[in-house]
């Protein structure tokens, strides 16, 4: 790679998803996600979210997100409390048309074009970023591709009914798959690259 060409900062999608396809139920159940993270897959999350150090957020998801780790936080003897220091201290950016200041410790808003935005903030200097979702959000952010690597924790489970983040997709897109992981939860990990032409 030329010297003077700067590498782009990859945007990740982390996402807990269901055999068919469901990142939440009809009205945003959650319940079917297995929390019982192993040691193995704690330390898979610390590696991925190591060289990130900027975490997206669509508005409706952005108060569930923040006020978990939160309350995680305070909990020093709880086994995610490192984990949660993480997700509270990395710099958010919260995508919103309803809000024009944050509502939260280190968080910023933006309210301007999407694919803008998502553009600009790949293109400066910084570490990897990630985002969490919601739904809505992260079919936004696939329209536009503007997702880099794809991390889907597929559960074992089927939903029947529920949100999706793909079918808003007009074409085929090609992934090329990286690596997958079998936790002993039933929890497989598929990550994935997005073939660039």
């Amino acid at each position: 790679m030329n010297d003077n060409k700067k590498a782009m900062r990859k945007l990740k999608l982390h996402v807990e998803i269901s055999i068919d396809g469901c990142i939440a139920g009809p009205n945003n159940e959650m319940d079917w996600i297995d929390f019982s993270w192993n040691e193995k897959l704690r330390e898979f999350e610390d590696r991925l979210h190591d060289p990130v150090d900027t975490i997206l957020l669509g508005r409706k998801m952005t108060n569930e997100f923040i006020s978990y780790w939160s309350n995680v936080i305070n909990k020093p003897e709880d086994r995610e409390y490192t984990f949660a220091k993480k997700m509270i201290e990395t710099s958010k950016i919260v995508f919103t048309k309803s809000l024009t200041k944050s509502e939260w410790p280190n968080t910023e808003i933006a309210t301007g074009d999407l694919k803008e935005e998502i553009t600009k903030l790949k293109s400066q200097e910084g570490g990897d970023i990630i985002v969490y979702g919601g739904a809505s959000f992260d079919s936004s952010l696939i329209r536009e591709n503007l997702i880099d690597e794809y991390y889907l924790f597929i559960n074992p489970v089927v939903i029947g009914n529920g949100k999706t983040i793909f079918g808003d997709l007009k074409e085929i897109r090609k992934l090329s798959l990286i690596e997958s992981i079998t936790f002993d939860s039933g929890i497989v990990l598929l990550h994935y690259e997005v073939k660039r032409n």
